[in-house]
């Protein structure tokens, strides 16, 4: 048998750029035993009083990162001082336990430093030698030798000389520089905790900052360090060149220097599309814009930048495209934010339900309900497509909102309220709990985010959504009855049965229900009160509990907000 149609399919606007669509075209075409889903009128009629949709519904396009998009950033700029800065962890005892041995290939000989001196041949000794106070060595046979200030290869040359000159033939040398003296710097400045700390003469500035718990993240300078040594600069370090390059000064220390961290310079705040949000150390009062991309670390994807801050004339606030942006000139105080500002031609969707085919669509972002429904196909005589719903983040949004204002209000309302006797005080406070352990498991609920497209055997051909996920229910021969019944349970569809018969197959109302609140909850996501209400298969009979007060004002209030919470989440919350 062919595959047939409930009735004639709906025109595409467009083709649908999506590779699973092909995918679901085919098997429209070679499943004998599949519909495609296609109802007419899709579009709702122009009265739509009797809908039941009782969440207002944002139906405009919502930015998600799964395309690309992102709204709009916070009004008001982001002051630098409350971001880390850019190196914040860099000082977490990474550097402290690792002291170096000072033997390396550039090492600077100085007093109190050893040597070992070998020499064989015509002549044969070896000793350890010392450099004294005046940075000399003593070989014997040849006299005194200096040799502070030179790194090993220029000992061993200054030693091999000093002995062939005296033995000029058949003598082999060799030296070795074989301990250093330790040295102590001093660390101040705008570090955690400034002080006296031992290490050797070519330890890393990062070894003794280390050691003094690290720069200050408020007040500390990453870009401005000094090594001080008799009242002079001996060496100027900024850590950006470690952080981004992996470069730093290596100056050789001796006993008494001294590390001085800097305040402080201006600062810029980054945010937006990059890895870590940080603040950044300016060496000057500006720097251009190709300098700050190549400090911060962008996102994939970047292709626009916001630029604000305040000027002489007020305050200056532009958007660039990121190439536009090398050229700029960014000034302390501002804030920098990255962007991926390219909107994506593209929408997922998820569909879950009765169906064949894949799960997720890729969509033209201008698509509608009725093309992807209209390419879907489903078991014929199995899916009930008469009640397809959708379930939207920004409706979820929407409720949970609604919700939370509610509650708030509920709370404001009642739990504020004076009494003038003590009987009425008492009263209250019973009144009081019961709100407040009320508030706290309404709040515990997560809303649904359903928004009823089907009414009526028509669908409403709304536009679709980035991250949508389209319910496509199977036909169901039960009924489901919850809420303050004796034994909720589920219950097979019977022609002819009511309301109250199907309760009573639940063992009836609890002695906490609402006998004159129920509700229909139907397969498309709609609410509707049962009186009235021809049930349907697939329905849920949802029982409210009635407000255990004798406050009619209150009881009027709990049982708007129970409502609300079971249109939302489809959940009786038992006061």
């Amino acid at each position: 048998m062919n595959a047939t149609r409930l009735i004639k399919r709906l025109s595409l606007k467009r083709p649908l750029a999506a590779v699973s669509l092909l995918l679901v075209s085919s098997l429209i075409s070679s499943t004998g035993w599949a519909q495609s889903i296609s109802l007419p009128n899709t579009i709702l009629p122009e009265d739509q009083a009797n809908q039941q949709q009782v969440e207002q519904v944002n139906d405009s396009p919502r930015a998600d990162w799964r395309s690309g998009t992102y709204g709009p950033v916070s009004a008001q700029p982001q002051n630098p001082d409350v971001l880390p800065p850019f190196g914040a962890n860099l000082f977490t005892g990474g550097f402290r336990g690792a002291m170096g041995d000072g033997l390396n290939a550039g090492y600077q000989v100085k007093p109190g430093d050893q040597i070992t001196v070998r020499v064989w041949g015509a002549l044969e000794f070896e000793r350890v030698l010392p450099v004294d106070a005046q940075g000399n060595i003593f070989i014997p046979g040849s006299g005194p030798l200096n040799v502070e200030g030179q790194n090993s290869q220029q000992v061993e040359s200054s030693v091999r000389g000093a002995i062939t000159s005296v033995y000029p033939e058949n003598v082999q040398v060799y030296t070795n520089v074989q301990g250093v003296q330790p040295v102590a710097v001093f660390v101040t400045g705008y570090v955690e905790n400034p002080g006296r700390f031992a290490g050797t003469p070519n330890d890393s500035v990062l070894y003794f900052l280390d050691q003094a718990g690290g720069i200050d993240q408020d007040l500390g300078s990453y870009r401005q360090i000094r090594v001080m040594r008799n009242d002079r600069t001996v060496a100027t370090v900024d850590l950006y060149d470690f952080l981004i390059n992996g470069s730093i000064a290596r100056p050789q220390f001796q006993d008494g220097d001294t590390i001085v961290v800097e305040e402080r310079g201006p600062a810029i705040a980054v945010g937006g599309d990059v890895h870590r949000e940080h603040r950044y150390e300016l060496l000057g009062n500006q720097l251009s814009g190709a300098e700050l991309v190549n400090l911060a670390r962008l996102r994939s994807g970047v292709s626009h930048v916001l630029l604000r801050g305040n000027r002489d004339d007020g305050p200056f606030a532009q958007y660039f495209p990121l190439d536009m942006f090398y050229g700029q000139t960014i000034r302390s105080g501002d804030e920098v934010l990255f962007s991926a500002d390219k909107r994506s031609e593209t929408i997922v969707v998820e569909v879950e339900g009765s169906y064949y085919g894949p799960s997720r669509f890729a969509l033209p972002r201008d698509a509608r309900l009725s093309e992807l429904l209209d390419a879907i196909p489903v078991p014929e005589n199995m899916t009930a497509v008469e009640s397809i719903s959708l379930q939207r983040e920004s409706v979820r949004q929407q409720q949970k909102q609604s919700m939370e204002d509610s509650l708030r209000r509920l709370e404001t309302t009642y739990l504020s309220a004076e009494s003038s006797t003590n009987e009425e005080a008492k009263i209250r406070a019973q009144e009081a709990e019961l709100i407040q352990n009320f508030v706290e498991r309404a709040r515990e609920l997560e809303p649904s985010g359903r928004l009823v497209v089907a009414y009526n055997d028509r669908i409403s051909d709304i536009r679709l959504q980035d991250g949508d996920i389209i319910t496509i229910p199977e036909i169901s021969d039960s009924m489901l009855i919850s809420g303050e019944v004796l034994v909720p349970q589920a219950a097979v569809f019977r022609p002819g049965m009511n309301v109250i018969d199907y309760i009573e197959s639940a063992g009836g109302f609890t002695n906490r229900a609402d006998e004159d609140h129920i509700l229909i909850v139907r397969q498309n996501g709609a609410v509707e009160n049962a009186r009235n209400v021809n049930l349907r298969p697939g329905d849920e009979i949802l029982v409210m509990p009635a407000a255990p007060t004798h406050n009619l004002q209150l009881a009027s209030t709990l049982t708007q907000i129970l409502f609300q919470i079971a249109v939302a989440t489809r959940v009786a919350v038992d006061l």
